[in-house]
């Protein structure tokens, strides 16, 4: 009779968290399912401004000049929560998001698009930015997920056979009101540090510096100069509690919607 009462409780506890685990999973999906998979306009790419090119010719470059934008209405997003500021898009992985921005680098750790408590967090920017009026470094933060949701596979830019593919050189941004293609030149794991967040500089010594050292960094060659007239995006998420994955990308073409 115990050895039957003991079975049925042990029975009863493996089911609840069954339930328990099952229901946290879709809390923890429902967004991504639901949000991440916008409408995507290709325009033109004679729409466009092109940011600070290199004299050498054979820079990596002049061989996306012809890329066309990826364009994205936000005002769906904006309805939904008014936090929204962009959409995000990074080839050749899972990253495909509308970014959203608080007024501190804690909220959306911790907090889903529709701003329900929620472990897996969401993609968001950095307080500091300004996405329609660019800073030197504009930084985007999202979980490194192990379910490769937010940016579970930013570690994928550290693979071979992503580098060998140059379509996936490139990160796409679409604000209200403009679009941006970013060129990647700089991706790698780090221990946890401040120095690659910053976004304000003495001076253009200070910035070039800052720069050369991000490129450094690099597993790859991206084969891109850089200077102080360069502004960047920075992708940054946790590989675990002690270090980062991360992503530097120039821009390179800017086109208003």
């Amino acid at each position: 009779m115990i050895k039957k009462i003991l079975l049925y409780f042990t029975l009863t506890i493996f089911t609840a968290l069954i339930v328990f685990s099952t229901k946290s999973l879709v809390l923890n999906n429902l967004d991504r399912d639901f949000f991440s998979k916008p409408v995507f306009e290709e325009i033109d790419s004679s729409n466009k401004e092109l940011i600070n090119p290199p004299q050498d010719k054979e820079d990596a470059y002049y061989d996306y000049l012809k890329e066309s934008y990826l364009s994205v209405d936000l005002e769906p997003y904006i309805k939904q929560n008014s936090d929204t500021v962009a959409y995000l898009k990074v080839p050749g992985t899972n990253i495909d998001y509308v970014v959203v921005q608080s007024q501190d680098n804690k909220y959306y750790l911790n907090h889903s698009f529709t701003k329900k408590q929620n472990k897996a967090g969401w993609v968001f920017s950095d307080y500091r930015n300004n996405l329609e009026d660019l800073k030197s470094n504009s930084i985007i933060y999202a979980h490194g997920r192990k379910d490769k949701t937010m940016f579970g596979t930013l570690e994928d830019t550290l693979k071979e056979e992503w580098f060998n593919n140059k379509d996936n050189h490139l990160i796409y941004l679409s604000t209200l009101k403009y679009n941006y293609i970013f060129l990647i030149f700089s991706v790698y794991k780090i221990p946890n540090e401040t120095y690659y967040i910053k976004n304000t500089f003495l001076n253009k010594e200070s910035y070039t510096n800052f720069l050369n050292t991000l490129k450094e960094r690099s597993f790859f060659d991206f084969k891109t100069s850089l200077n102080a007239e360069d502004k960047i995006i920075t992708l940054s998420t946790c590989k675990d509690l002690v270090n980062r994955i991360v992503v530097h990308a120039k821009l390179i073409k800017k086109g208003t919607k």
